[in-house]
């Protein structure tokens, strides 16, 4: 699973600022060549001009068939992925009476079906070579439905059944599945920006989140962690 330049590929699904950004250049500093997707390719054309071995895909991974194209192309022109790093995250919030049935779907369709159909696309090569790694940057919303996430909840509900399925059939196979649980508030431009009375260090550090992806990805298959929780000293939980 390695590019002409000798290196593994990533495949970061959802770039924008923050973790997205943060996870591309954390894996690129490590050694790896970044497929960068996002819808729109302001950002990710400029982190592929700036990272070496990087590339820019604009891709709606809610649809199937264009996932199935992007995935294509990118085996094509950087080789087979190595890791899977599913970022893609959608929801607004709001109590049941005060969001729409599109709304709902919408969060499904981003947080779950697109980690569906990506990690289709990466498990039959990832199974083959008895090898693979795919991360999931998922929410505390997986775990609770507090009263104004009945769009968030449910579809980071379902996002954490499907990674722990395909953890329990892949891992037998080689191919390390693991749920990353962001419990907090990360600390990028809008969110310092929208809770600015926050203290700095009760924000959750982008980068700090991408290096504990790094190592779950690099853990030894001896002691895989399928869960694992990432929250400031100071969070509440």
């Amino acid at each position: 699973m390695q590019t002409e330049a000798n290196k593994p590929v990533c495949i970061v699904v959802g770039v924008g600022p923050g973790n997205g950004e943060a996870l591309a250049r954390r894996f690129s500093s490590a050694g790896y060549a970044i497929a960068l997707l996002a819808r729109r390719t302001a950002l990710t054309q400029r982190l592929a001009a700036e990272l070496p071995d990087a590339r820019a895909f604009a891709c709606d991974v809610a649809i199937a068939g264009m996932v199935e194209q992007v995935f294509a192309g990118i085996a094509d022109e950087m080789g087979v992925p190595d890791t899977l790093i599913y970022n893609a995250g959608k929801g607004v919030w709001g109590a049941v009476d005060q969001v729409g049935a599109d709304d709902f779907e919408q969060a499904w369709r981003t947080n779950t079906l697109g980690l569906f159909l990506t990690a289709r696309q990466v498990i039959p090569a990832m199974k083959a070579g008895g090898q693979g790694n795919i991360v999931v940057i998922g929410a505390t919303a997986s775990r609770r439905g507090v009263a104004r996430t009945a769009v968030f909840a449910p579809a980071r509900m379902a996002q954490r059944a499907l990674a722990e399925s395909m953890a329990r059939y892949l891992g037998p196979a080689g191919v390390h599945v693991s749920l990353l649980i962001v419990d907090g508030v990360v600390g990028c431009p809008e969110t310092r920006a929208q809770f600015a009375g926050r203290a700095d260090d009760a924000f959750i550090d982008p980068d700090a989140i991408a290096t504990t992806a790094l190592q779950l990805a690099r853990q030894d298959r001896s002691a895989w962690s399928f869960e694992v929780d990432v929250r400031p000293f100071n969070e509440k939980w």
